[in-house]
C-alpha cells in the first residue's frame, strides 16, 4: 500500500503542505476563496523540534491502529489500508486522539458549511486528489513523499 514517508532531512519548514492539506479539504475550487482570511486546520501538522529540525507529521495507517481499536462508537475503520472517518458515528469523545502514539489525530473546528467534525486525521486525500495526498503533491523539496513501504509505524 502506498503511504506517506516524511524525510526529515529535506523539510524546511515551509508549512506550504499544511496549506495544501487545508485547501484540499475545504471543498472550495479557488485555494484564496478557501483561504482566504481563514485560520487554517490542516491535517497534517508541521512541528519544529530544537536543532533546527523540522518534520511532518500526519496519520500513518497503522497495520494495528490503536485508534480503531479504540473507537467506541466505530466511526474509525481501515479500508484498503487506509484509516478512514465516518463523520455520522463520531461522536467527539477523543479516545483516538489520547490512543494515536503519533499525535496524528486532532480535534476539528467547523468547516465552511458549518457542520462540525469532532475529530480530523489524514485519509490520504481519497476523496478529493487525483491519485496523491496534496501534502505530497506540493511539497517543494519533495521532503513529503507517497509510496509503496511497509508499516511505517511498526504497531
Amino acid at each position: 500500500m502506498k503511504r506517506i514517508y516524511v524525510r526529515e532531512e529535506w523539510c524546511i519548514g515551509c508549512h506550504l503542505c499544511e496549506y495544501y492539506c487545508a485547501f484540499a479539504n475545504s471543498g472550495e475550487r479557488d485555494m484564496s476563496d478557501a483561504l482566504r482570511g481563514v485560520k487554517i486546520n490542516p491535517r497534517i501538522q508541521v512541528e519544529d523540534a530544537d536543532g533546527g529540525v523540522t518534520y511532518a507529521i500526519s496519520c500513518r495507517h497503522c497495520e494495528r491502529p490503536r485508534c480503531v481499536e479504540g473507537c467506541i462508537t466505530g466511526a474509525l475503520t481501515v479500508e484498503d489500508g487506509v484509516i478512514r472517518l465516518d463523520e455520522e458515528k463520531c461522536v467527539g469523545c477523543y479516545t483516538c486522539i489520547m490512543l494515536c502514539p503519533y499525535g496524528a489525530i486532532n480535534p476539528s473546528d467547523a468547516g465552511k458549511s458549518g457542520r462540525s467534525r469532532p475529530i480530523q486525521k489524514c485519509e490520504l486525500c481519497l476523496n478529493n486528489a487525483n491519485g496523491e495526498p496534496a501534502c505530497a503533491a506540493h511539497c517543494p523539496n519533495r521532503a513529503i513523499i507517497f509510496e509503496e513501504g511497509g508499516s511505517p509505524c511498526g504497531l
